[in-house]
């Protein structure tokens, strides 16, 4: 965009601030782009029925899909909600929804973390299931209950690099330990998703694609979190600057 830098659309979610409703972001989201990526970010309402994705995609260079406390309602990959855990955030379901589309047709990058991540797995035509903390066939992938909100980010596991892809390359890497606080994920994967990164259990844990010639990359753990204490971190936001000028991944 001219000599500024690239500007980055960022998800808001809906969240409760005293007893209103209010449009917002967690500060670390914000700050790990503005710092690593090198760009400017505006911040994306999830407010579909007052403004349109169409309205706002062309105004952006890429779009972060962030984490959030909220889980995407079943629905939206064909289950029942059930007891499905909540809460839910419908109008953020509906605005990442059409944001992912709206950058997809204009060629423009879309990255993810954690929500995110299922958030685009499920606009490709992929599923979540929803007992990555409690199954006996897979590890915990959420710290144990009762912990401080601090020592559940401390909660790891090593992921598997794709070999040959494009975390692996960029990592230089086969493998990365990273934070894992999430109840979700993903069963059945996204038409047209790569696998960059799989868990000791299979669980895959990172995902890119091609929207139209621009990347778009998602991972579920969390690179936003004390991101200047881990180089792969960096590299993530890294990435992500690189492709908000037009510059490709792979080379």
């Amino acid at each position: 965009m001219t000599a500024n830098r690239p500007v980055t659309g960022i998800i808001c979610c809906t969240r409760t601030v005293g007893v209103e409703a209010a449009q917002a972001v967690i500060n670390r989201y914000v700050t790990g782009p503005l710092q690593y990526s090198d760009c400017a970010a505006l911040l994306v309402p999830s407010l579909p029925g007052l403004m349109r994705a169409s309205e706002v995609a062309s105004r952006l260079d890429g779009l972060l899909l962030t984490g959030s406390p909220s889980n995407m309602d079943p629905a939206l990959y064909g289950q029942a909600i059930g007891d499905a855990p909540g809460p839910f955030d419908p109008d953020r379901d509906s605005m990442t929804r059409d944001m992912i589309k709206a950058m997809a047709d204009l060629g423009r990058p879309v990255f993810g973390i954690c929500r995110g991540f299922q958030e685009i797995n499920v606009a490709f035509g992929g599923s979540l299931r929803r007992d990555m903390a409690e199954s006996p066939d897979l590890l915990a992938h959420h710290s144990p209950e009762g912990v401080g909100f601090n020592e559940m980010f401390d909660h790891e596991h090593d992921v598997n690099l794709t070999e040959g892809g494009l975390l692996a390359r960029a990592f230089g890497a086969t493998s990365a330990r990273v934070n894992s606080v999430h109840y979700q994920g993903v069963d059945r994967l996204g038409e047209g998703m790569t696998v960059e990164a799989r868990a000791p259990d299979g669980v895959v844990e990172a995902v890119s694609a091609d929207l139209s010639g621009a990347p778009l990359l998602a991972v579920q753990w969390h690179p936003e979190w004390r991101t200047g204490a881990n180089p792969q971190s960096i590299t993530y936001f890294e990435l992500f600057g690189r492709a908000l000028r037009g510059e490709a991944l792979q080379s």
